[in-house]
């Protein structure tokens, strides 16, 4: 109990951890809120709070967001054009998704200080391209999950020809390891389809099923994916 307690500190006290627990929550409210907001009108409130607690929660993510972008323009920087990266095109997919990320935070800057009324400009055109972009990096990041998962179902195969030859118990640790990796990758796909099918719902009306799901849905896609993303971060661990 005690570690758990403890666990549940060490996330919060942290940047990423934080931002992780708003977000599932902020996903799980929505979600519950437009379930109960389908149901009786007895229930329609609390359905209509959650689902504003979710709206508040939301705009918190934006605002910290704000001070985000020396963080990813250091990443982007320590990675630069992935000269230890081996395959040319997880390179490139990499280097496209690192861009894609860092002009993706001054777009949506942008939007939230024009609804802020603190610039003269229209917020709409600015919240679409931020959306593309976060899609535009969801499925860059998807294809190279499936490229690195490819290479290690290749890398595996080569271990357990190895073992055979040579000591059978380092062949079965690589084989272990590789396979969290695998996971992991997996785990990764899972969340950005589901972030993906929230990214295309977000988008101006016309565009496949933007606009179409209801408020449940894009809640049980949200904490799907953020559930998804901390399952992976303590698999990690």
């Amino acid at each position: 109990m005690d570690n758990s307690f403890e666990s549940v500190v060490n996330l919060l006290e942290s940047y990423r951890g934080r931002d992780k627990v708003i977000r599932t929550v902020c996903y799980g409210s929505q979600l519950v809120g437009g379930i109960i907001s389908q149901k009786t009108a007895n229930s329609s409130q609390l359905g209509k709070s959650l689902l504003l607690f979710s709206a508040q929660l939301s705009h918190c993510r934006t605002v910290l967001r704000l001070f985000d972008d020396l963080s990813m323009a250091a990443y982007s920087r320590s990675y630069g054009l992935g000269s230890t990266e081996e395959d040319k095109v997880l390179r490139c997919m990499s280097v496209l998704i690192n861009a894609a990320d860092q002009l993706y935070y001054p777009c949506e800057h942008i939007a939230w200080a024009a609804d802020a009324e603190l610039i003269k400009v229209k917020s709409d055109k600015w919240w679409t391209l931020s959306t593309v972009l976060w899609g535009v990096s969801l499925l860059l990041g998807t294809l190279r999950s499936l490229r690195i998962i490819r290479k290690l179902k290749k890398k595996a195969q080569k271990c357990r020809e190895a073992g055979q030859v040579d000591s059978r118990e380092n062949a079965v640790t690589s084989t272990v390891e590789i396979r969290k990796q695998i996971w992991g990758e997996f785990l990764n796909i899972l969340s950005s389809l589901a972030d993906l099918s929230n990214a295309i719902h977000w988008m101006p009306p016309g565009f496949l099923w933007a606009g179409h799901f209801p408020d449940w849905l894009v809640g049980l896609m949200g904490t799907a994916s953020s559930l998804l993303g901390m399952l992976h971060m303590s698999s990690s661990d």
